[in-house]
């Protein structure tokens, strides 16, 4: 903008230098005119302009004075710089252009030589690409070879059974061993892994494996089962330290069902004549076996009384079945529910195995007390006959119900050992059965001989002989049910068969006998009767409902002798006439007011009672109580004395009331002028504070 300026005002200061002679009008108008043009052109220009403000600072940095020669020569010097920058651009477009044509000629060469590069690599193609894709064919066909062999490696690593572990699986030569049990768990693995195979599309493979290792599987248990029938033959149940291959080999032949169950019935029929012939050692001390002799004394050399001779047995009996569990626990189930476990894996796979209609879990502690129960069934005959010998060769019946007592104990004890269900417990309950027949057939007969020596019941009429023997036996009855743990469950239940074989009998002998008596000496008789059983009876509280039947039986016993000493009372005192002749009186005033006209109430007869009565009061309780003195308890003889002398007292108030209802009722009809004579009260003075003083 700057150059224009000075490009456009240098002319104009040329023109009018060059001509101010010769102006003219037009001229000058129009110089005058462009000048105030350019001046309003160049004042109404803002200097704030950027282009205006950048051609200045141009200026300035190129160190231009403003001076009219500068603004002169500024337009040809710009213009000369211009063109020398034009002529050194073209200069330098020129090298370029140079340098373009040289790179042209290189490319063009570059060109040429791709050109024939393609054409060779072209031709490399066409003669090299058969070959590569044969060569790729070959690469994926070895990548699918490999990949062949190593599922083929897998798959005979898995499934396929070396020759040498087929040898260990199932020769009888080889030993069982970890070896073995290994094996064994791998050829398991490939029968269940089989399951794959068959899901496959050809299933022939699949099946051709699991028949093979179905057939390895089937030898190496069987070959398991013969082992361990060989090792039962030889095995120490009482060497705490089993081998621990047996009882691996236990629970891996747990597996097969039949094959663990038949091993079971072997061991326990080997088990049961073991335990027999050592039972039979451990009673006569003659051992099956030479060289293994008892280390203790025979049972039936130093057990000579029938008791000990049973308990002895069973205590025996019970040491064996103890070992042999705990033995059998080490032996089956020390390690958990492993063979519980096989179990029920071999009735999954063998489901045809499993017993019809069963389809309870397999119990490894039922099943231990099952195996013990047949293991102990050769001890429990030789028990059951030994027993019964005893049993049947005493007559004692307080003995048979001892040895069913003891019976009945242990078999508390098996049920608690072996469970509820286990055979054994039979033979206890037919043995406790026999013992009890033994002891109710023996107090038959003596009942029966008992009861055709009934005569008369004693003088002191204390309880008879038969019956003072009955209860001594009775209490060495109740000793021992008390002493037994079998009565625990239902012990007053228990306890009343006992009473109605061995008291029942001897108590109606006794009433019998109480029939034949008079009164009181009856009530007295049964009441000492009742009260000996009563003493034998009350130290068991399994006897308590039948000490109950007896307290009601003797309060109907004492009852009646309250009964009698209330009759003697008012016999003796001679108030009975008085009571009956008020029976049947009422309290209305005729009654009353006819009451002196009674014989018993008239002057002589009332002061005759009246002396009778004073003659007996004095002695009343003592000769009332010699009336009952012959009752064993003199509790009773005062408790029933006291009682009869207070119903006496009351009878004594209602005559007393009645004689003072007569004589208010005289007074009140007479007034206080009547004869004293008269008045009842004073005929009869006795009161009834007087009479409850003197029967205190």
């Amino acid at each position: 903008m700057a150059s224009n300026y000075v490009q456009e005002r240098t002319p104009s200061v040329s023109q009018d230098a060059l001509s101010p002679t010769t102006p003219s009008v037009g001229v000058s108008t129009r110089s005058s005119n462009a000048l105030s043009s350019r001046i309003t052109s160049v004042l109404s220009a803002s200097y704030a302009d950027l282009d205006i403000r950048d051609a200045l600072e141009i200026l300035n940095a190129r160190g231009i004075q403003n001076t009219p020669e500068t603004r002169r020569q500024l337009r040809l010097n710009i213009q000369k710089e211009v063109i020398q920058c034009n002529g050194e651009i073209v200069k330098d477009f020129g090298q370029v252009a140079e340098q373009l044509k040289r790179i042209g000629t290189v490319i063009a060469s570059l060109n040429r030589c791709c050109v024939d590069m393609r054409s060779h690599i072209d031709a490399a193609n066409r003669e090299t690409g058969p070959i590569l894709e044969e060569a790729t064919s070959l690469m994926n066909q070895k990548k699918q070879v490999e990949e062949r062999q190593r599922i083929l490696n897998a798959f005979n690593s898995h499934f396929i059974v070396s020759d040498s572990e087929s040898t260990i699986l199932t020769s009888a030569a080889e030993p069982v061993d970890e070896e073995f049990f290994h094996t064994l768990t791998r050829v398991k693995k490939i029968h269940h892994d089989c399951q794959v195979l068959l899901g496959t599309e050809d299933q022939r493979l699949g099946l051709e494996i699991l028949e093979q290792s179905s057939k390895q599987l089937n030898a190496a248990f069987q070959k398991l089962y013969r082992w361990i029938q060989r090792e039962f033959k030889t095995l120490d149940l009482e060497n705490p330290q089993i081998n621990a291959s047996i009882r691996r080999s236990l629970r891996v032949l747990a597996e097969r069902p039949t094959l663990f169950q038949s091993c079971l019935d072997f061991f326990a029929e080997a088990r049961e004549q073991i335990l027999s012939d050592s039972f039979y050692t451990a009673l006569t001390g003659s051992a099956s076996d030479t060289q293994s002799m008892p280390s203790t004394k025979p049972i039936e050399f130093h057990a000579h009384d029938p008791l000990r001779y049973v308990g002895d047995m069973l205590a025996w009996a019970h040491s064996a079945t103890v070992s042999e569990r705990e033995a059998l626990e080490v032996l089956f189930i020390s390690e958990g529910d492993e063979i519980a476990r096989g179990i029920q894996a071999g009735l999954e796979s063998e489901p045809w195995s499993r017993p019809e209609g069963d389809e309870e879990v397999f119990d490894g502690r039922k099943a231990l007390n099952q195996l013990v129960s047949r293991d102990l069934n050769g001890v429990a005959r030789l028990l059951r006959q030994r027993t019964e010998q005893v049993i049947q060769s005493h007559e004692d019946a307080t003995l048979a119900y001892k040895i069913a007592n003891l019976i009945g104990f242990y078999k508390n004890t098996f049920s608690k050992l072996l469970g509820g269900k286990s055979e054994v417990l039979d033979v206890f309950t037919s043995l406790e059965g026999s013992a009890m027949r033994q002891f109710r057939a023996n107090m038959k007969d003596h009942v029966a001989a008992v009861q055709s020596e009934l005569t008369v019941a004693p003088a002191d009429l204390s309880a008879p002989e038969f019956l003072e023997e009955a209860l001594e036996m009775l209490k060495a009855l109740a000793k021992s049910y008390d002493t037994s743990i079998a009565a625990v469950d239902n012990r007053d239940q228990g306890f009343q068969s006992v009473l109605a074989e061995a008291l029942d009998p001897f108590l109606s002998g006794c009433e019998s006998l109480y029939k034949r008596q008079s009164e009181p000496n009856n009530d007295i008789f049964a009441i000492n009767c009742l009260l000996a059983a009563k003493t034998v009876l009350s130290p068991y509280s399994f006897a308590s409902d039948r000490l109950s039947e007896m307290d009601d039986t003797i309060e109907e016993h004492a009852s009646r002798l309250v009964e009698y000493q209330h009759r003697y009372f008012t016999y003796t005192s001679g108030l009975d006439s008085l009571l009956n002749a008020l029976g049947e009186l009422s309290e209305s005033p005729d009654d009353l007011e006819s009451l002196r006209s009674l014989e018993p109430f008239k002057p002589e007869a009332l002061v005759t009672t009246s002396q009778q009565l004073d003659d007996f009061l004095p002695s009343a309780l003592m000769d009332a109580a010699e009336n009952i003195k012959q009752l064993k308890s003199t509790k009773m003889v005062q408790d029933i004395t006291e009682e009869a002398a207070h119903m006496f007292c009351e009878d004594f108030e209602f005559v007393e009331s009645k004689i003072i209802a007569a004589d208010k009722l005289l007074e009140t009809e007479n007034g206080l002028e009547e004869d004293p004579a008269r008045r009842l009260r004073d005929i009869f003075p006795r009161t009834s504070g007087e009479i409850r003083v003197l029967l205190s």
